[in-house]
């Protein structure tokens, strides 16, 4: 009897394989993970986590999300990152990603704008304007790595046009990204450092000493689009990303409509 029942077990697993694959066959398809997967700038990490929750929560849809500097976002997703979403700080990089053929172009959106400030730490003496002090110590101006965070591009210009650049390049630290440019400013490491005004809102560590006037100002928007091989489920969120309920989000964390438009660009 156990050599029959011993014999029975293979047959029967064989039976159920093939019963199963039938099924598939019929439309019962194998169960896809419900999730979808944005790769962004690291400026925007706060406000996309809390819209990503909140869209998760609603829907039970999962929200992975990867945040970097928007040249190494970019560079990843060229390379085959896994990526649904994209959304960057810059538009070169994401012109790029197009050319590459890794972006569907008919999905590309501006998403939000944003502004330069310049921060120190909470507790600094600094009165009047920040780079006359600087200039007048030893101490350092933090940007990001103009090669790869388009907040440091962005500094790095508006220095040039409105000639501080020339008094303050020796003086220079160059960051992965602008948080880390936050967090050289708030452990003392640099005395001001150059960041997106979204960077400042809610950071006890530092606070705004200078935030350019509008003529100054380059124009800073943030574009998303979907991969090419992007889930169907992906296009929902990013249809979310643009809603008034996101926008709400965006809006407290300290970015702009993209509407919102600079008298200069980089």
């Amino acid at each position: 009897m156990a050599q029959d029942f011993a014999a029975w077990r293979p047959t029967r697993r064989a039976a159920l394989a093939v019963t199963l694959l039938g099924l598939s066959g019929c439309g019962f398809a194998p169960s896809v993970p419900r999730e979808v997967t944005l790769f962004a700038a690291a400026s925007l990490a706060e406000a996309i986590t809390e819209i990503g929750s909140a869209w998760q929560a609603a829907t039970g849809v999962t929200v992975r999300s990867s945040f970097a500097a928007s040249g190494a976002v970019a560079r990843q997703v060229e390379a085959g990152a896994p990526a649904d979403i994209v959304v960057l700080a810059d538009t070169i990089w994401m012109d790029r990603l197009i050319e590459r053929g890794r972006i569907a172009p008919e999905t590309r959106v501006d998403l939000v704008g944003n502004r330069l400030v310049v921060i120190a730490a909470a507790d600094a003496a600094i009165e009047g304007d920040p780079f006359d002090r600087l200039t007048c110590t030893d101490g350092r101006l933090v940007i990001g790595d103009p090669d790869s965070v388009p907040a440091g591009a962005y500094a790095r210009t508006w220095l040039q046009q409105i000639g501080r650049w020339d008094a303050v390049r020796d003086r220079l630290v160059l960051a992965s990204d602008v948080r880390a440019v936050r967090a050289f400013v708030a452990r003392g490491e640099a005395a001001l450092g150059v960041v997106y005004a979204s960077d400042a809102v809610g950071a006890g560590q530092v606070r705004i000493v200078l935030t350019p006037p509008p003529p100054e100002q380059p124009r800073i928007l943030y574009p998303a689009a979907l991969t090419r091989p992007a889930k169907p489920m992906a296009a929902e969120f990013l249809t979310h990303l643009r809603s008034a309920e996101a926008m709400a989000v965006f809006r407290r964390h300290g970015f702009d409509a993209p509407t919102v438009r600079s008298a200069r660009s980089v």
